[in-house]
């Protein structure tokens, strides 16, 4: 079995947050999804989606309600490798569809070499703080976190629960789940979505979710973020 190399980085962030993976070629869109969350460094706490050219009117990620009133099919039916070739090498991803994380996610090439699980090969940066208001509530926090004094400093500092490095990183450090794990959780947060906008189902009932449901943003899905537990 052959490899998957990718390069994501995170956009509208200068200097550029970014990181390069090698996943298995078997990998589902889910998989790819818990990949980036570890490779980056966010908590998987909020919804996700990915754009494709193959797919230019719906999204892949977690199915659930109608706010955005666009089609969603679940990540976990859908294979990375049938989404790519030499044309189409590039698609979106976006966490969290309040603060709006876009990251570019870029399909570098095939690689002979037969891996379990993913591997982080490069990058730079840290991950911003989950909840920190997107790009621009980020270059905030980056700004009062620089100045290490006055009571800006020192409220953010206790939000964060300690100090910050923005240029912070390791690949040798980054650790990756098992996606089969948290598999079930995104299944369950799908089924949920289903029966509080049909309450007359039972989980036993609910249809195919790739066939039905459409996105909605919901907080907190897997854990709770830093903010979120304070509250």
């Amino acid at each position: 079995m052959k490899s998957l190399q990718f390069k994501i980085t995170l956009q509208d962030i200068e200097p550029p947050i970014w990181r390069r993976i090698l996943v298995p070629e078997n990998y589902s869109f889910w998989d790819l999804h818990v990949a980036i969350q570890d490779a980056m460094g966010w908590t998987d706490s909020h919804l996700h989606g990915f754009e494709t050219k193959r797919y230019s009117r719906t999204r892949i990620g977690i199915p659930s309600s109608d706010e955005f009133n666009v089609k969603t099919r679940a990540g976990w039916n859908i294979k990375v490798k049938d989404n790519f070739d030499k044309v189409n090498k590039k698609m979106l991803y976006t966490y969290d569809f309040g603060d709006s994380w876009e990251h570019e996610i870029v399909f570098e090439k095939i690689v002979e070499k037969e891996i379990k699980k993913p591997e982080c090969l490069d990058g730079a940066r840290a991950c911003p703080p989950e909840d920190c208001g997107g790009t621009g509530g980020y270059e905030n926090f980056c700004k009062i976190m620089k100045s290490k004094k006055g009571k800006e400093y020192q409220e953010m500092k206790k939000w964060y629960e300690g100090d910050y490095d923005p240029e912070a990183f390791d690949p040798l450090k980054v650790k990756f789940n098992d996606p089969r794990k948290r598999l079930d959780v995104g299944k369950r947060s799908a089924k949920a979505w289903y029966i509080i906008k049909n309450p007359g189902y039972i989980i036993s009932s609910i249809p195919n979710p790739e066939e039905q449901w459409k996105p909605r943003h919901a907080n907190n899905i897997f854990k709770p973020s830093k903010a979120a537990a304070k509250q």
